[in-house]
């Protein structure tokens, strides 16, 4: 309940009525102050008048005055400058490590405000607060997509910046580590990213004219070359096999477990041979460098530029030794608008941050603006809820809602949460169908 709490202050959602410390000094909450969601008091630079006399310093919050003991506030400085101590029960006086004793304000949560929270966080329906969808003001829906396009975006940023970070600073495996991660299109990711891990890039260079070769080191780090799963080993597996194993020892190279990977319930275009397959291609033709990436401005471009397919013996099989009808098993045209989504923009956006290119960072939501919205049960939910999706900016900020702030019942930062806590209802209570999570299972990026 503390975290209410919070939220009561930050709004200023006090209950009706003057405002006392417990030793009957009046309260009033000029500037509540900033919020703190890190080590020290709960919110920095507020200003209250007490009894007159207008005091700026930290807020602390409490379910209870004995918490500030039992977390060991009267001992750490850093709480020398609280101005107010605000709890639901006191049940004790708070000092601080000096000895000065600090005011105290009782206060509850307004009855609406923790009515209204507990059905947010206890209502079985997905998303609980789909009764307010369709009374929400456009500026309202547009202001909370454009800052949870922007939050997805940066989070996505982080993760690029982390993965270069890790290759020693160097941009260009870290975007193919990325590049990798989402060849896995959602089942097989993280695996991808480990296998990118493994990938002597360097070593790679000095064969990157050599398509089989390339091909030989991609799936045997991948651990695909150990022995055959599923299938035999036919004259290209044991070719395949000999080759990694002389470039194995050439670059003191060590592959994954291969039990890594997964290929319960995928379909064969998507087992992990086809894919690193198409990665090698790809690698090969040297078209989806970062130079290259970087000079793209259009959807067109970029869509060229993963367009992939697989060496000939590829296109009549899925796994090692058993032949299927001839395919060239080129990317489709939604798995080539998935790379753009989560492989291009995010990195067109990450090396812009990094290197101060402004020109790249609005290119990344040009593209946003311009590519066609997922269509995947989050986005589904959302529409039925009654929140309009027209490009690939909306849907991504409706999964970043549905990921950081549904599933994690974070109601308190969301604004459709806010507005649910503070308005009236004026929807009916029936949920509109599909509001239920529907557990279709459709990869969201």
């Amino acid at each position: 309940m503390e975290k209410l709490l919070h939220y009561c202050w930050k709004h200023k959602k006090f209950p009706l009525g003057e405002l006392f410390t417990t030793d009957g000094r009046r309260v009033e909450v000029i500037d509540p102050g900033l919020h703190n969601r890190n080590a020290g008091p709960d919110f920095f630079n507020a200003k209250v008048r007490i009894d007159g006399t207008l005091w700026v310093g930290n807020v602390e919050i409490h379910d209870q005055s004995s918490d500030w003991y039992a977390h060991g506030h009267d001992r750490d400085a850093a709480y020398d400058n609280v101005v107010l101590h605000v709890a639901t029960v006191i049940d004790t006086e708070v000092r601080t490590h000096e000895g000065h004793t600090v005011p105290q304000l009782q206060m509850d949560v307004p009855e609406e405000v923790r009515v209204h929270y507990h059905e947010l966080i206890t209502t079985d329906e997905y998303p609980p607060c789909y009764r307010i969808i369709p009374d929400l003001s456009r500026l309202t829906v547009h202001a909370w997509m454009s800052a949870l396009q922007v939050e997805r975006l940066e989070q996505k940023t982080q993760d690029i910046a982390r993965r270069a970070k890790q290759c020693n600073g160097s941009w260009e495996d870290a975007y193919f580590v990325t590049m990798a991660r989402n060849f896995g299109f959602g089942i097989n990711t993280d695996a991808f990213e480990m296998w990118a891990g493994h990938i002597p890039l360097q070593a790679v260079a000095h064969h990157r004219d050599d398509l089989f070769q390339i091909e030989a080191i991609f799936m045997g780090q991948a651990g695909l070359l150990a022995n055959v799963r599923n299938g035999k080993a036919d004259d290209y597996f044991l070719r395949l096999q000999k080759e990694y194993n002389y470039l194995a020892h050439k670059f003191s190279m060590q592959p994954m477990d291969v039990n890594i990977w997964r290929f319960l319930r995928l379909r064969p275009q998507n087992f992990p041979y086809i894919r690193i397959a198409q990665l090698a291609q790809l690698h090969h033709s040297r078209k989806a460098g970062l130079s290259r990436l970087l000079e793209c401005t259009t959807l067109k471009e970029l869509q060229a530029l993963f367009s992939t397919t697989v060496t000939p013996y590829w296109e009549t099989h899925y796994i090692f030794g058993k032949e299927s009808a001839r395919n060239t098993k080129k990317l489709s045209q939604h798995s080539l608008l998935l790379l753009i989504l989560n492989t291009a923009i995010p990195v067109l956006f990450a090396y812009g941050r990094s290197h101060s290119r402004e020109d790249l960072c609005d290119r990344a939501f040009d593209l946003l603006e311009q590519l066609k919205p997922e269509d995947n049960h989050i986005v589904r939910m959302w529409q039925q809820c009654g929140l309009e999706v027209q490009t690939a900016g909306d849907s991504q900020a409706l999964i970043q809602l549905k990921k950081q702030y549904c599933d994690r019942k974070d109601c308190l930062r969301c604004r459709i949460g806010h507005e649910y806590l503070v308005g009236e209802r004026k929807s009916p209570l029936i949920p509109p169908r599909g509001c239920q999570e529907d557990g279709v299972k459709n990869k969201e990026s």
